[in-house]
C-alpha cells in the first residue's frame, strides 16, 4: 500500500458560531465524522444538515463548506473526527471504488479507537512516525469502507437499528451478554430488539453471539496452548461442559478430539 500523508487530524468540538469555506477548492482530501450535535455543510451543490453518524468525503478541487451555528435553527454544538492528508495512498484509496460525498454510516467504536490513534500520533512534539500514521490511516479507511458497504441502501430506522445490535454483539460476545444491554443499546424493547435481528440476520441474537464464540474457541484450539476450560471462559462460553456441547453439536467433533486432530 502507498504511503498516506498525514496533513492534520483532531476531534474539533464547536460552542460557538463557526465556518470553514473553501471558495476555490481544497488542496487535500477531507474525511469527517459527525459525532456529537449538527452542522451545515456543502453536499453535492446543496446545503445540508449534517448529523451524528454522517460520514463526508471530500477530494482536492471540491468546494468545500462547512457551517456550525449559522443555520436557522441555531444549534452551536458540533463535534466530529476529521483528517486531511494527500499522498500517493490517499489517492489510490480514492481511486478503488466510487463511494458517496455523504453517507450515514452505524456508529463503530472501532472507528474511533483507531480515528483516536491517529489524533494522538500527530499530537506528538516531533509530528508523529510517517510511517504509523499512514499505517493507520489505512486501517481507517479499511473500516471506513466496510462501514459504507454495510449501510443498508434504504437508511430505513430498523435496519439501522439492527447493525447497531450486530456491531455491540460483535464488541460484547466474548464477555455477559444480556439481551437487555443489546436492547438498551438502540433504545429498543428486548422483544422488538429480538425480532428485528432476526429478521435483518436470520439468526437469533444469541444464536450470533455463539456463532462468533465459536469461530474465535477454533482460532484458539488452532494457534494457543490455552486448556481447554480456558478456552471456554475467554469466548464467553462459561463452563467446559457447555462448551462441549455446543462445539460437538457444530462440528460434529468434541474441542479435544479437535485439537489433536491437527
Amino acid at each position: 500500500m502507498n504511503e498516506i500523508n498525514v496533513d492534520l487530524s483532531e476531534y474539533s468540538k464547536h460552542q460557538n458560531p463557526f465556518r470553514q469555506y473553501y471558495e476555490g477548492g481544497l488542496d487535500t482530501f477531507i474525511v469527517r465524522l459527525q459525532v456529537e450535535g449538527m452542522c451545515q455543510a456543502l453536499v453535492e451543490g446543496e446545503i445540508v444538515t449534517i448529523r451524528p453518524g454522517n460520514l463526508l468525503l471530500f477530494q482536492p478541487g471540491d468546494i468545500y463548506d462547512l457551517r456550525i451555528g449559522l443555520s436557522e435553527e441555531g444549534n452551536v454544538m458540533s463535534g466530529d473526527y476529521y483528517f486531511m492528508s494527500n499522498g500517493p495512498g490517499m489517492r489510490e484509496w480514492w481511486e478503488q471504488k466510487q463511494r458517496p460525498t455523504l453517507t450515514t454510516i452505524v456508529e463503530d467504536s472501532r472507528i474511533k479507537s483507531v480515528w483516536h490513534q491517529i489524533v494522538m500520533e500527530k499530537r506528538r512534539l516531533d509530528g508523529g512516525t510517517p510511517a504509523i500514521a499512514s499505517s493507520l490511516v489505512w486501517s481507517l479507511l479499511l473500516l471506513i469502507d466496510r462501514a459504507i458497504e454495510e449501510t443498508p441502501d434504504e437508511q430505513s430506522p430498523a435496519a439501522h437499528h439492527a447493525l447497531r445490535m450486530r456491531q455491540y454483539v460483535e464488541e460484547h460476545a466474548y464477555g455477559e451478554l444480556r439481551l437487555h444491554d443489546v436492547a438498551q443499546h438502540t433504545g429498543l424493547s428486548v422483544s422488538r430488539a429480538v425480532h428485528l435481528f432476526k429478521t435483518h440476520f436470520g439468526v437469533s441474537i444469541i444464536g450470533y453471539a455463539q456463532q462468533l464464540r465459536l469461530a474465535r474457541a477454533v482460532k484458539l484450539l488452532d494457534h494457543s496452548m490455552l486448556s481447554l476450560e480456558q478456552i471456554a471462559a475467554d469466548t464467553g462460553l462459561g463452563s467446559y461442559a457447555y462448551f462441549h456441547r455446543l462445539f460437538r453439536s457444530q462440528y460434529g467433533i468434541s474441542p479435544g478430539a479437535y485439537r489433536k486432530k491437527r
